[in-house]
């Protein structure tokens, strides 16, 4: 059995013990050293953020039954995109694409920040007035769909493996959940770590109320994009503990931290000046 014929019969089940097994490991780090003094309980928060991680679950099996892995075997039999037409090594261009769709969801998160309507939906994730693991998870089940549509075409374009794509997707949730995390590294590790992947540190600042934090740090795993495109900020202008996080106009309204009040917030807040042009600018603070 290939590594692609083994992607495809065991998808489902790397997954999911991917994901408990990060969660879990993440979960216990936040309890045992949280970076941050949190506003809600977990239970709160979790029973709305996991909620939405489950909706969004179901929906993406309903609309795409073969999911980002197995539209990848699908074009492969077909020989759609650029690797389905080179002959390159299996590691080579397992690694070829994993770094071409991580570049593919920096721009993509971009985007949701360039585009009015699409910050719109895309507030739903910042709109969380706490920070941790879940909140790696908490989107708009609409962005999650035209999510998964730009995945669909950048396989189709690149010719992604599904060995790859399975790779990629396990990568990048473990590494939302991780940079996400109400965590802290120590100094040196921190400075170390991030000149490859995005930290806790690092990332928090996106997800500060200051649009122009907002707007720098795009990365969930390369920090490398950030660094080439000039949005990279070191750090906040306030100390990561006293930082405010979350979007104006919703600090401290409870419909954030509900199951209906999330999928409510696109059409009841513009989320006015964070998007990038419309009164937020991206941070070029490269320190």
């Amino acid at each position: 059995m290939t590594f692609n014929e083994y992607t495809l019969a065991h998808e489902p089940a790397i997954r999911l013990a991917a994901f408990f097994g990060i969660f879990a490991l993440m979960a216990a780090w936040e309890v045992a050293a949280p970076r941050r003094v949190r506003l809600h309980s977990r239970a709160v928060r979790w029973t709305a953020n996991l909620g939405l991680v489950v909706l969004n679950t179901v929906l993406l099996r309903l609309l795409f039954p073969l999911a980002a892995v197995g539209f990848a075997a699908f074009a492969a039999e077909r020989g759609w995109g650029l690797l389905n037409n080179l002959t390159l090594p299996e590691p080579l261009a397992l690694l070829l694409a994993v770094v071409a769709m991580d570049f593919a969801i920096w721009l993509q998160h971009v985007m949701f920040h360039a585009v009015p309507a699409l910050w719109r939906l895309h507030q739903v994730h910042h709109a969380d007035p706490d920070y941790d693991l879940t909140t790696g998870a908490r989107f708009h089940p609409i962005e999650i769909v035209l999510s998964m549509l730009i995945k669909i075409s950048v396989i189709a374009v690149i010719g992604a493996p599904a060995a790859a794509v399975l790779v990629f997707e396990v990568l990048l949730n473990a590494t939302a959940m991780f940079n996400h995390g109400n965590v802290k590294l120590p100094d040196g590790m921190d400075a170390l770590l991030r000149r490859l992947l995005v930290t806790p540190d690092m990332h928090r600042v996106h997800h500060s109320t200051d649009h122009t934090e907002a707007n720098s740090n795009f990365g969930f795993n390369l920090s490398v994009w950030d660094r080439l495109f000039g949005t990279y900020r070191a750090q906040s202008r306030l100390p990561q503990q006293s930082m405010e996080i979350g979007v104006t106009g919703l600090t401290g309204d409870p419909r954030c931290v509900s199951l209906t009040g999330m999928l409510a917030i696109p059409f009841i807040n513009s989320g006015e000046g964070y998007a990038i042009g419309h009164g937020g600018a991206a941070g070029h603070e490269a320190r």
